[in-house]
């Protein structure tokens, strides 16, 4: 299952909704697609679809997706992340009548830059996104990998160093 959230913001997101949409009928998007539309006046077709659910619903639905794809903001996302998968993220864009700004694209760009996350900024780009989710997810898990293992030799190097100067300061007493 494919599960879309476009959160509680008042401003329509039926860009991402209508593109979801369509890739279902089209038949480029095979599974379910279950999509909380929100505020959007687009009423999906071929995807279920509700317009809110609450916070347990959809941290249910994101356990149980195979991927989540996300509007741009920071709970949704974090949602996605603390139950350990990756999101497509879709930031709501100013340009569109989306939001008040673009605060959105700001944070996924800072997001994607840290490899936490599949960033979607054209619209048309979202089935190609869909279909080589796995292939992107694995090199970002091995881009986190790289990092985490760094991360680990430096906290390694940073306490030998502590011990070595604690033992020079006592040495000096």
């Amino acid at each position: 299952m494919i599960f879309v959230t476009v959160g509680t913001h008042e401003q329509p997101f039926d860009r991402l909704v209508k593109e979801m949409d369509r890739l279902k009928q089209e038949g480029l998007i095979e599974e379910e697609v279950f999509i909380q539309t929100g505020y959007s006046t687009y009423e999906p077709r071929f995807c279920d679809h509700e317009k809110f659910i609450s916070f347990d619903e959809m941290l249910e639905k994101i356990r149980q997706a195979k991927i989540v794809i996300t509007h741009g903001g920071p709970g949704s996302i974090m949602s996605v992340l603390y139950a350990g998968k990756i999101p497509v993220v879709v930031p709501r864009q100013k340009s569109f009548s989306e939001h008040v700004d673009d605060h959105q694209m700001h944070f996924a760009k800072i997001m994607e830059e840290h490899d936490q996350i599949l960033s979607v900024y054209d619209i048309d780009e979202i089935g190609d996104s869909i279909l080589g989710y796995s292939q992107r997810v694995e090199k970002l898990k091995d881009a986190n990998s790289s990092n985490v293992e760094r991360e680990h030799r430096v906290k390694e190097f940073a306490n030998a160093l502590d011990e070595i100067c604690l033992k020079l300061l006592k040495d000096i007493k």
